[in-house]
């Protein structure tokens, strides 16, 4: 069962990974450059979608606290599932159509779109992960799943960035206009999620684990107190953050990078290959990892790496890629190293905080994830942006308008605020988390008798 679980739970985030990196990735330009909308427009679109984000990260764990309180015959998590799924999909196809409308009309049925498609994205997006620490309590099996589960979402999430350029063209050049184009190439990542999705709905097990409390009602009142008082739920969180906002900072950066300092903009899609398949790479090789070393020393040499990445990246020549594709393939394999680690440190205090207060939270817990990944996210917009007009990048055109401070500022927003924040997120970690495996051993021994 474990390992039949391991590939239908993965198989199920592979075309929701191909939705979410449609609308974080490409509504935008889809927005500006093939609907053509106006600067008024535009401003009130990203007005709506800034309000939008905030708002949904802060929604997360309120559905947490829904999911965990959820008991039908088909358990908690899949019907929450098969809900958002469905709805999540009808609006994706919604926000690439069409209808004609201008000025006030659109940006009201935008808006009203926008935000019900976080909610119902919200929906299969917490029951699923929320599911993970269900399926395993033996911690290498947990790696493993978890292992894959990345793996799928990163093949999804790269299929669309290498295909959504070729395949768009292809279909509006097929049908009459980009805008068809993008429309159908919707309609196609959706159907993908959906069929994605059967394999974990239908195939996944979930196993009776013996040491599970009794699952209890969570009230909203509750869920602070199961937030702030589980210390290593805490920690983790915080650690995570300080991550998400220096990873997502550099990333945001990455094509203004080739075109204001490398000088070559048409390099970056094939360094983000290149790093795509470096970073599957290193999740896949994980579990090997994770079975001859511990963690504590997984996430300490996967930090140094990272250290090491940006040093490099830092002080490379822009006239050659050797040092920027080297300096790429070990930032991002540590980055996929600590990626795994901290979403088995968030798993692992799921029966922390049962073993503390006698009461299971799998979706409040994990309901934190997307919560950090929104929220670092956001920060890591508004730092690009505010790096983008006092660096100068707003009003150049390529490198040779870009002054040496303008290009130092860059680079510090891109690689030195970053390190900083994953530094200090190491530090946190490796001074306050103490679940490690010879404590969540003892806990989960605990569990058993106690549940007996």
């Amino acid at each position: 069962m474990k390992n039949h679980n391991q590939v239908t739970y993965g198989l199920g985030t592979l075309g929701r990974d191909m939705v979410y990196t449609l609308i974080s990735m490409y509504l935008m330009f889809y927005l500006t450059d093939v609907l053509q909308l106006s600067t008024t427009v535009l401003w009130w679109v990203t007005a709506i979608i800034m309000a939008a984000r905030v708002f949904d990260a802060f929604n997360d764990p309120i559905m947490g606290v829904i999911v965990d309180n959820t008991h039908t015959r088909y358990g908690k998590f899949k019907p929450w599932i098969c809900i958002g799924a469905i709805l999540s999909g009808i609006l994706t196809v919604v926000l690439f159509a069409d209808f004609g409308l201008t000025d006030g009309a659109f940006i009201a049925v935008f808006g009203i779109t926008y935000v019900a498609w976080g909610i119902s994205y919200t929906m299969h997006d917490i029951s699923y992960w929320s599911m993970l620490p269900t399926l395993s309590q033996d911690l290498r099996m947990r790696e493993k799943i978890g292992s894959v589960a990345r793996i799928c979402a990163s093949i999804g999430l790269f299929a669309v960035v290498s295909l959504v350029v070729p395949i768009t063209t292809m279909l509006g050049e097929a049908s009459g206009s980009l805008q068809k184009g993008y429309f159908l190439f919707a309609i196609i990542t959706v159907v993908f999620m959906w069929v994605f999705l059967c394999f974990t709905v239908f195939g996944v097990k979930e196993p009776r684990l013996q040491n599970q409390s009794r699952a209890e009602h969570t009230s909203l009142k509750e869920l602070v107190r199961i937030i702030f008082k589980n210390d290593q739920l805490l920690v983790t969180a915080v650690a995570m953050a300080l991550f998400m906002i220096g990873y997502s900072t550099t990333t945001s950066f990455g094509l203004y990078y080739f075109k204001y300092v490398y000088g070559d903009e048409g390099m970056y899609s094939i360094f983000a290959l290149i790093l795509g398949v470096s970073q599957i790479f290193a999740l896949a090789v994980f579990p090997v990892f994770g079975a001859k070393f511990t963690r504590r020393k997984l996430y300490t040499a996967a930090t140094f790496m990272v250290i090491i990445g940006y040093v490099i990246f830092f002080f490379a020549p822009t006239d050659t890629m050797l040092f920027i594709g080297v300096a790429g393939l070990i930032l991002f394999i540590g980055q996929a190293f600590i990626q795994v680690l901290t979403l088995m440190f968030l798993t692992d205090s799921v029966e922390y905080g049962e073993w503390k207060f006698g009461k299971r939270n799998d979706s409040v817990t994990f309901s934190l994830q997307p919560f950090i990944n929104k929220m670092g996210g956001a920060i890591a917009s508004g730092i690009t942006g505010a790096t983008v007009i006092i660096s100068g990048m707003s009003e150049a055109t390529g490198p040779q308008d870009m002054s040496s401070d303008g290009l130092l500022i860059l680079k510090v927003a891109m690689m030195i605020l970053p390190l900083i924040c994953i530094v200090i997120g190491f530090v946190i970690y490796r001074r306050k988390y103490i679940l490690d495996e010879k404590m969540y051993a003892k806990i989960v021994e605990e569990l058993h008798e106690r549940n007996k």
